[in-house]
Protein backbone atom coordinates (compact mmCIF):
# COMPACT_ATOMS: atom_id res chain seq x y z
CA UNK A 1 0.00 0.00 0.00
CA UNK A 2 1.57 3.04 -0.78
CA UNK A 3 1.11 6.42 1.02
CA UNK A 4 1.26 9.57 -1.24
CA UNK A 5 3.47 11.81 -0.14
CA UNK A 6 2.78 15.10 0.44
CA UNK A 7 4.17 18.23 -0.86
CA UNK A 8 6.77 20.06 1.32
CA UNK A 9 4.95 23.65 0.53
CA UNK A 10 2.28 22.44 3.34
CA UNK A 11 0.73 25.64 5.01
CA UNK A 12 0.95 25.76 9.61
CA UNK A 13 -2.28 24.90 9.39
CA UNK A 14 -1.80 21.12 7.91
CA UNK A 15 0.98 20.75 9.80
CA UNK A 16 1.27 18.45 13.30
CA UNK A 17 0.60 20.44 16.39
CA UNK A 18 4.51 19.73 18.60
CA UNK A 19 4.23 18.96 21.97
CA UNK A 20 6.66 21.46 23.09
CA UNK A 21 4.50 24.04 21.39
CA UNK A 22 1.26 22.98 22.87
CA UNK A 23 3.06 22.44 26.42
CA UNK A 24 4.16 25.97 26.40
CA UNK A 25 0.57 27.45 24.88
CA UNK A 26 -1.29 25.20 27.68
CA UNK A 27 1.11 25.38 30.66
CA UNK A 28 1.66 21.97 32.56
CA UNK A 29 0.11 21.66 35.08
CA UNK A 30 1.92 17.74 36.56
CA UNK A 31 1.31 14.49 35.30
CA UNK A 32 -1.41 12.46 35.90
CA UNK A 33 -1.24 8.84 34.94
CA UNK A 34 0.21 6.39 32.57
CA UNK A 35 -2.56 3.96 31.28
CA UNK A 36 -3.08 1.51 28.11
CA UNK A 37 -6.13 2.35 25.95
CA UNK A 38 -7.92 1.78 21.99
CA UNK A 39 -7.76 5.36 20.90
CA UNK A 40 -9.57 7.29 18.32
CA UNK A 41 -6.89 8.06 15.83
CA UNK A 42 -9.00 11.52 14.54
CA UNK A 43 -7.68 12.42 18.10
CA UNK A 44 -3.84 11.73 17.40
CA UNK A 45 -2.86 15.42 16.20
CA UNK A 46 0.41 16.26 17.49
CA UNK A 47 3.82 14.59 17.77
CA UNK A 48 6.83 14.92 19.77
CA UNK A 49 9.63 15.28 17.71
CA UNK A 50 8.54 14.86 14.17
CA UNK A 51 6.29 17.35 13.04
CA UNK A 52 8.65 17.58 9.75
CA UNK A 53 7.91 14.52 9.12
CA UNK A 54 4.11 13.85 8.51
CA UNK A 55 1.06 16.26 7.75
CA UNK A 56 -1.32 17.20 9.58
CA UNK A 57 -3.60 13.78 8.65
CA UNK A 58 -0.28 11.46 8.94
CA UNK A 59 0.68 11.52 5.09
CA UNK A 60 4.62 11.42 4.72
CA UNK A 61 6.56 14.79 3.75
CA UNK A 62 9.82 13.33 3.78
CA UNK A 63 10.12 11.18 0.97
CA UNK A 64 13.09 9.41 2.90
CA UNK A 65 10.69 7.97 4.41
CA UNK A 66 8.77 6.09 2.16
CA UNK A 67 10.46 2.31 2.37
CA UNK A 68 10.14 2.66 6.14
CA UNK A 69 6.35 3.20 5.65
CA UNK A 70 6.02 0.47 3.40
CA UNK A 71 7.59 -1.70 5.54
CA UNK A 72 5.03 -0.80 8.29
CA UNK A 73 2.07 -1.08 6.40
CA UNK A 74 3.33 -5.15 5.13
CA UNK A 75 3.37 -6.02 8.69
CA UNK A 76 0.40 -4.48 9.86
CA UNK A 77 -1.43 -6.16 7.07
CA UNK A 78 -0.56 -9.45 8.69
CA UNK A 79 -3.10 -10.71 10.93
CA UNK A 80 -0.61 -12.79 12.46
CA UNK A 81 2.21 -10.22 13.22
CA UNK A 82 1.23 -8.83 17.09
CA UNK A 83 3.13 -4.70 17.11
CA UNK A 84 3.19 -2.68 20.16
CA UNK A 85 1.19 -0.12 21.40
CA UNK A 86 2.16 2.66 20.06
CA UNK A 87 3.13 5.53 22.67
CA UNK A 88 1.13 8.53 23.06
CA UNK A 89 1.32 11.72 25.43
CA UNK A 90 -2.22 13.04 26.17
CA UNK A 91 -2.78 16.67 27.01
CA UNK A 92 -6.59 17.02 27.50
CA UNK A 93 -8.36 15.83 24.33
CA UNK A 94 -5.32 15.65 22.24
CA UNK A 95 -3.17 12.93 21.66
CA UNK A 96 0.70 13.44 20.41
CA UNK A 97 2.60 10.29 18.90
CA UNK A 98 5.93 9.81 21.08
CA UNK A 99 6.58 6.61 19.55
CA UNK A 100 4.40 4.97 16.49
CA UNK A 101 4.18 7.41 13.86
CA UNK A 102 4.27 5.63 11.04
CA UNK A 103 1.28 3.19 12.61
CA UNK A 104 -1.11 5.82 12.81
CA UNK A 105 -0.28 6.84 9.30
CA UNK A 106 -1.21 3.72 8.27
CA UNK A 107 -3.96 3.42 10.30
CA UNK A 108 -5.51 6.33 9.11
CA UNK A 109 -4.86 5.72 5.52
CA UNK A 110 -6.58 2.37 6.26
CA UNK A 111 -9.27 4.04 7.56
CA UNK A 112 -8.81 2.47 10.96
CA UNK A 113 -10.80 4.32 14.04
CA UNK A 114 -8.87 3.07 16.65
CA UNK A 115 -5.62 2.30 17.30
CA UNK A 116 -3.64 0.73 20.33
CA UNK A 117 -1.91 2.52 22.91
CA UNK A 118 0.12 3.35 26.16
CA UNK A 119 -0.73 6.98 26.98
CA UNK A 120 0.85 9.16 29.43
CA UNK A 121 -1.46 11.97 30.68
CA UNK A 122 -0.02 15.76 31.37
CA UNK A 123 -2.68 18.17 33.15
CA UNK A 124 -2.21 21.74 31.43
CA UNK A 125 -3.25 24.75 32.99
CA UNK A 126 -5.55 25.86 29.80
CA UNK A 127 -7.64 23.23 28.30
CA UNK A 128 -6.81 21.32 25.39
CA UNK A 129 -9.79 20.62 23.29
CA UNK A 130 -9.88 18.08 20.49
CA UNK A 131 -10.18 21.29 17.71
CA UNK A 132 -7.26 22.86 18.87
CA UNK A 133 -4.21 23.12 15.83
CA UNK A 134 -1.06 24.84 16.06
CA UNK A 135 -2.96 28.13 14.68
CA UNK A 136 -4.82 28.82 17.75
CA UNK A 137 -2.05 28.28 20.17
CA UNK A 138 -1.27 32.08 20.87
CA UNK A 139 -4.74 32.52 22.07
CA UNK A 140 -4.42 29.43 23.90
CA UNK A 141 -0.83 30.84 25.58
CA UNK A 142 -2.90 34.14 25.99
CA UNK A 143 -5.87 32.42 28.12
CA UNK A 144 -2.86 30.53 30.36
CA UNK A 145 -2.22 33.89 31.22
CA UNK A 146 -5.75 34.82 31.76
CA UNK A 147 -6.07 32.17 34.18
CA UNK A 148 -2.94 32.91 36.08
CA UNK A 149 -4.55 36.16 37.16
CA UNK A 150 -8.37 34.41 36.96
CA UNK A 151 -7.89 30.85 37.78
CA UNK A 152 -11.26 29.72 37.04
CA UNK A 153 -12.46 26.22 38.69
CA UNK A 154 -11.62 23.14 36.48
CA UNK A 155 -15.67 22.51 35.07
CA UNK A 156 -15.59 26.06 33.54
CA UNK A 157 -12.29 26.05 32.07
CA UNK A 158 -13.05 22.75 29.50
CA UNK A 159 -15.15 25.39 28.13
CA UNK A 160 -13.22 28.16 27.43
CA UNK A 161 -12.19 29.41 23.84
CA UNK A 162 -11.94 32.43 22.59
CA UNK A 163 -10.09 33.00 18.69
CA UNK A 164 -8.30 36.74 20.03
CA UNK A 165 -5.62 36.58 22.40
CA UNK A 166 -6.57 40.68 23.42
CA UNK A 167 -10.02 39.33 23.95
CA UNK A 168 -8.31 37.30 27.30
CA UNK A 169 -6.50 39.97 28.61
CA UNK A 170 -9.67 42.14 29.06
CA UNK A 171 -11.17 39.66 30.31
CA UNK A 172 -8.84 39.55 33.08
CA UNK A 173 -9.02 43.08 33.32
CA UNK A 174 -12.66 43.03 33.73
CA UNK A 175 -13.11 40.09 36.08
CA UNK A 176 -10.43 42.65 38.61
CA UNK A 177 -12.45 45.46 37.85
CA UNK A 178 -15.21 43.50 39.21
CA UNK A 179 -13.74 42.46 42.52
CA UNK A 180 -12.44 45.94 43.23
CA UNK A 181 -16.00 47.17 42.75
CA UNK A 182 -16.90 44.03 45.34
CA UNK A 183 -14.33 45.41 47.31
CA UNK A 184 -15.79 48.88 47.78
CA UNK A 185 -19.20 47.04 48.88
CA UNK A 186 -17.74 45.08 51.53
CA UNK A 187 -17.66 42.00 50.13
CA UNK A 188 -13.72 41.66 49.27
CA UNK A 189 -12.68 37.72 47.63
CA UNK A 190 -10.38 36.63 49.70
CA UNK A 191 -8.03 35.58 46.94
CA UNK A 192 -7.72 35.22 43.26
CA UNK A 193 -9.57 31.81 43.18
CA UNK A 194 -12.46 33.25 45.03
CA UNK A 195 -12.40 36.24 42.96
CA UNK A 196 -12.97 34.01 39.82
CA UNK A 197 -15.62 31.83 41.01
CA UNK A 198 -17.67 34.71 42.37
CA UNK A 199 -16.72 36.84 39.11
CA UNK A 200 -18.20 33.54 37.23
CA UNK A 201 -21.09 32.67 39.09
CA UNK A 202 -22.34 36.19 40.00
CA UNK A 203 -21.46 38.28 36.81
CA UNK A 204 -20.94 36.16 33.72
CA UNK A 205 -23.28 33.68 34.34
CA UNK A 206 -26.28 35.84 34.98
CA UNK A 207 -25.35 38.36 32.32
CA UNK A 208 -25.11 35.67 29.61
CA UNK A 209 -28.96 34.10 30.99
CA UNK A 210 -30.06 37.57 29.95
CA UNK A 211 -27.92 37.34 26.68
CA UNK A 212 -29.45 34.45 25.58
CA UNK A 213 -32.95 35.00 26.68
CA UNK A 214 -33.41 37.91 24.51
CA UNK A 215 -32.10 35.05 22.02
CA UNK A 216 -28.87 37.14 21.65
CA UNK A 217 -25.67 34.62 21.05
CA UNK A 218 -26.83 31.41 19.19
CA UNK A 219 -23.85 29.23 18.29
CA UNK A 220 -21.35 30.91 21.11
CA UNK A 221 -19.91 29.28 24.01
CA UNK A 222 -20.49 31.11 27.51
CA UNK A 223 -17.22 32.92 27.22
CA UNK A 224 -17.58 34.20 24.04
CA UNK A 225 -21.16 35.31 24.34
CA UNK A 226 -19.85 37.32 27.67
CA UNK A 227 -16.80 38.63 25.48
CA UNK A 228 -18.58 39.89 22.43
CA UNK A 229 -21.27 41.66 24.76
CA UNK A 230 -18.42 43.19 26.40
CA UNK A 231 -16.81 44.62 23.57
CA UNK A 232 -19.98 45.65 22.48
CA UNK A 233 -20.76 47.50 25.89
CA UNK A 234 -17.26 49.26 25.58
CA UNK A 235 -17.47 50.06 22.07
CA UNK A 236 -21.10 51.94 22.51
CA UNK A 237 -19.78 53.55 25.59
CA UNK A 238 -22.81 52.56 27.34
CA UNK A 239 -23.30 50.98 31.30
CA UNK A 240 -26.29 48.60 30.54
CA UNK A 241 -25.82 45.43 28.56
CA UNK A 242 -26.47 44.54 25.18
CA UNK A 243 -29.50 42.52 26.14
CA UNK A 244 -30.82 45.04 28.87
CA UNK A 245 -30.82 47.92 26.03
CA UNK A 246 -33.15 45.73 23.60
CA UNK A 247 -30.14 45.72 20.74
CA UNK A 248 -28.04 43.30 19.95
CA UNK A 249 -23.96 42.16 20.25
CA UNK A 250 -21.87 42.54 18.15
CA UNK A 251 -20.43 39.82 15.65
CA UNK A 252 -17.28 38.42 17.99
CA UNK A 253 -14.32 38.53 15.23
CA UNK A 254 -11.90 35.75 14.07
CA UNK A 255 -8.31 35.58 15.40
Amino acid sequence: MHNPLRGLDSTGADRLVPYQDAVLALGRDGDMIEYPDDIRVDRIVGTVGRADDFDAEFRLRNPDLQGRWNSVADLMARPDTPLPRIELMRLGEMYFVVDGHHRVSVARARGHLVIPARIRWVCTVAYAMACLRAMHLPSKAAEREFLARIPLPNDVRTELWLDRSADWMRLADAAEAWGYRESLHGAPPRDRRALAARWWKHEVVPIVHHLRRAGIGVGLRDIQLYAAATATRDRRGVSAWPALRATSVDAPGGG
